[in-house]
C-alpha cells in the first residue's frame, strides 16, 4: 500500500517518475535500433536523449523529496551527505574537559571526524549551572551546552536559542535557555545522560556529548598556605597557589558511556582549558584515569598558551604538564601539544593587566618525563589569545595517523615472525 502513496495527488514525484519511465524507454528503444547495423546513428542519439530525460527526473525526484525532508535546505544535499559519508569514516576522538577551551577545540575537529566524544566535566557550581544545581539537585549543564552547541549541524538559529541568556531582572536573569532545556528534558525523560542524548538530537551534532558522571560532585582544592577551599568557582579566587584538588565526595563512578568511549578511541586529547576546573576534575575521576592509562591509544594534552590568575600563576609547560601527572599517573599521557608561536606585544600587556603572561614552553623537562613533544605555532589572536583549532586539529590527525602506521607495521612484522 505504501508503493501507491508515491502516486497520490500532491505528491510531485509523480510527473517525474513517469518522464523517468519514458526515458528507459527511450533508452531501451535505442539500443535495440543500434544493434540494428542501418539504424546506428538514430538510435545512439535516441540512447543519448533517453540517458538525458532520465538524469533530469531523477534530479527532480531527488529534489523534491530532499525539499519535504530538509525544508530550506535542499542546496545543501552535497555538504549534508559529505558530512554523513566521509566524516563518519573519521578517527574515534575523545575529547576531555570543560569550559570554552573544549569548545574552541570541538570547532577545528567536527570539521574532520563526526565521531567525536566529549567527556564533559560535571564540577561548576557558578552561574546559571550552579543556581540549577543547587535548586534542582542536578548535574550542572552549562559545559555540557556549550560542547552541545559547538558540535551542532542545526540551523545557527537553533544554536543561538539555546546559548541565548536572559538579562530581565527576576526569576530567569543570568539563566540560559540551554540550561533550562536540557533541566526540562531530565524532568520529562527521568535521566540526565537520556536528556543530554535526546537534547543531541534536537541540535543534529556531530558526535556525541557526555558528563564524566552523574554524581553531584564538589571540587575542593587544598592550597599551600593550609587553606581548605570547596566549590569551582571560588578556587581562583585564593590567591595561595594550589597544592592539591580533589572530588568530594571521593570515589565517585564515571559515566559508563565515558569510559566505553575511551577503549574504543583512536586518540583522546585533554584540554585545552583551566587545568584545576576544566580538565583535572574530569581525571579526578579514578575510573577514567584508569581507563586512559589502559588504552594503547594516543594520549595527548593540549597545553595551555596563557597562565590563568591565580591558577597557574607563573606555571611553563612543564608545570601544567606534571600537574596532571602528580594528580592521576604518568601513564596518561603519550603526547604533549606546546605553542611556540609569538603572542604580540600589545596582547601581552592586555593579559598582563589580568595577571596572565604566555606560558613559557621548558620542552626538555616534558621530554624527559618520557612524552612526545609536538612543537607548533597553534596560536591565534583577536580580541583574546586562543588556540587555532583548526591547527590543532590537523596535529591530533597526524598524531592518529602515525599510530596506526606504526600498529600496522608492528602487526606485519609480528605475521612475518610467526610465519618463519
Amino acid at each position: 500500500m505504501g508503493l501507491f502513496k508515491w502516486l497520490y495527488p500532491g505528491m510531485r514525484v509523480k510527473r517525474w517518475i513517469l518522464l523517468c519511465c519514458f526515458g528507459v524507454i527511450l533508452c531501451s528503444v535505442g539500443f535495440v535500433l543500434t544493434i540494428t547495423e542501418s539504424q546506428t546513428t538514430s538510435g545512439s542519439l535516441i540512447v543519448l536523449l533517453g540517458v538525458g530525460i532520465v538524469a533530469v527526473s531523477v534530479r527532480k525526484i531527488i529534489k523534491s523529496v530532499v525539499t519535504v525532508l530538509l525544508p530550506q535546505r535542499e542546496n545543501e544535499l552535497v555538504n549534508i551527505m559529505y558530512q554523513k559519508r566521509y566524516l563518519e569514516r573519521g578517527p574515534k576522538i575523545v575529547v576531555v574537559g570543560g569550559g570554552s577551551g573544549l569548545s574552541v577545540l570541538i570547532h577545528g575537529l567536527k570539521e574532520f571526524t563526526s565521531n567525536i566524544t566529549a567527556i564533559v566535566t560535571v564540577a561548576d557550581d557558578g552561574g546559571s549551572s550552579g543556581r540549577l544545581r543547587s535548586q534542582f539537585n542536578i548535574p550542572p549543564p552549562g559545559d555540557i551546552r556549550n560542547c552541545l552547541v559547538a558540535l551542532a549541524d542545526s540551523e545557527p538559529l537553533m544554536s543561538d536559542l539555546f546559548q541565548f541568556r536572559f538579562k530581565e531582572a527576576g526569576e530567569l536573569e543570568g539563566h540560559s535557555f540551554g540550561n533550562l532545556f536540557i533541566l526540562a528534558m531530565l524532568k520529562v525523560t527521568g535521566d540526565f545522560e537520556k536528556a543530554i542524548r535526546e537534547a543531541s538530537k534536537i541540535l543534529a551534532i556531530r558526535g556525541r556529548v557526555v558528563p564524566s558522571t552523574v554524581k553531584i560532585v564538589t571540587l575542593v582544592a587544598q592550597h599551600k598556605d593550609g587553606s581548605i577551599i570547596e566549590g569551582e568557582s571560588n578556587i581562583s579566587k585564593t590567591r595561595s597557589p594550589i597544592e592539591r584538588l580533589y572530588l568530594k565526595p571521593q570515589g565517585c563512578g564515571a559515566t559508563e558511556d565515558a569510559l566505553n568511549a575511551i577503549r574504543d578511541a583512536d586518540a583522546v586529547v585533554m584540554g585545552p582549558g583551566s587545568l584545576y576546573t576544566s580538565i583535572l576534575p574530569n581525571l579526578l575521576i579514578e575510573d577514567i584515569s584508569a581507563a586512559l592509562a589502559a588504552t594503547q591509544a594516543p594520549k595527548v594534552y593540549v597545553c595551555n598558551v596563557m597562565t590563568q590568575p591565580h591558577e597557574t600563576d607563573h606555571f611553563t609547560a612543564f608545570d601544567h604538564v606534571n600537574t596532571l601527572v602528580e594528580h592521576t599517573r604518568p601513564e596518561i599521557l603519550s603526547h604533549v601539544i606546546v605553542n611556540t608561536g609569538q603572542i604580540p606585544a600589545n596582547m601581552v600587556a592586555k593579559y598582563a593587566k589580568e595577571e596572565a603572561c604566555p606560558v613559557v614552553s621548558d620542552l626538555g623537562k616534558i621530554r624527559n618525563l618520557g612524552y612526545e613533544v609536538v612543537e607548533d605555532n597553534i596560536v591565534t589572536y583577536q580580541d583574546t589569545v586562543r588556540h587555532n583549532s583548526r591547527r590543532v586539529s590537523k596535529i591530533v590527525l597526524e598524531i592518529v595517523n602515525r599510530s596506526k602506521r606504526k600498529t600496522h607495521e608492528a602487526r606485519k612484522k609480528k605475521k612475518a615472525l610467526d610465519a618463519k
